[in-house]
């Protein structure tokens, strides 16, 4: 698979990648049912896409990826996912720490810290400030996330005197993804066509792409595959073109 996608390469312009993709990994459970095992296994086995996409990301250069990991609505999943789902998150980020800082990647927790565990929070948080000296692709992990929190929580860091004189480029500012470049592609893996309360506010004129292809089964190639499609297109941002 890795020399089909080297193949594909020459293919892309590199003057015209995103700067900042966000990406729904959604189809680790059906992954898992296709394949009759719990729905665990899906999330295990999706963790290796991550790792692929970053990867790519390193060799291409790219500035920002923020991933959907989980979402504010997640919490009400059954209790044993959740716990699985959280203890593979705070395993993964272990494991990878060495690989995240070989590949000089800089890696943040961004999210709302309600109804979190502050040991856990803090746990995980500790765990990515060990990238914190490196200088490359900077890779968001969207924990706790709900976009229309993320807004609201925005919001409440208003001062009152500071909202008649509020702009979009003052608001960005209380958002989690501050001094970030808003999100030009958005990818969305096994073909469901909504944002599922993902960067709302800086999804504005973002490139959607979807895909059939269940996230663990999402690769270097499927990956180059969105590329090529947001290249192909004129992005207008509400202008003619």
């Amino acid at each position: 698979m890795a020399k089909d996608y080297k193949k594909l390469l020459p293919e892309l312009d590199q003057s015209k990648l995103p700067r900042h993709i966000g990406i729904i990994m959604d189809g680790n459970g059906r992954w898992a049912k296709r394949h009759n095992r719990p729905r665990l296994y899906g999330h295990r086995a999706g963790s290796k896409s991550v790792r692929q996409v970053m990867e790519l990301g390193v060799e291409l250069k790219l500035e920002y990826l923020t991933f959907y990991a989980f979402s504010t609505e997640n919490w009400n999943r059954p209790k044993d996912e959740v716990r699985g789902l959280l203890k593979l998150l705070k395993d993964h980020l272990k494991q990878e720490i060495s690989e995240l800082n070989r590949q000089n990647i800089y890696l943040q927790i961004i999210g709302s810290e309600t109804g979190v565990k502050p040991d856990y929070l803090q746990a995980i948080r500790a765990l990515a400030a060990k990238t914190h000296e490196n200088t490359g692709m900077i890779v968001n992990i969207a924990f706790n996330y709900g976009g229309r929190l993320e807004i609201i929580e925005a919001i409440k860091k208003l001062e009152p005197s500071a909202i008649s004189e509020l702009t979009s480029e003052k608001f960005r500012q209380y958002l989690w993804t501050k001094d970030q470049p808003d999100p030009d592609l958005i990818i969305r893996t096994s073909g469901e066509h909504r944002l599922s309360n993902f960067l709302l506010w800086q999804a504005a004129y973002a490139e959607i792409y979807i895909t059939d292809v269940l996230w663990p089964d999402f690769d270097k190639l499927e990956m180059i595959k969105a590329l090529r499609d947001y290249q192909s297109r004129n992005r207008r941002f509400g202008g003619l073109g």
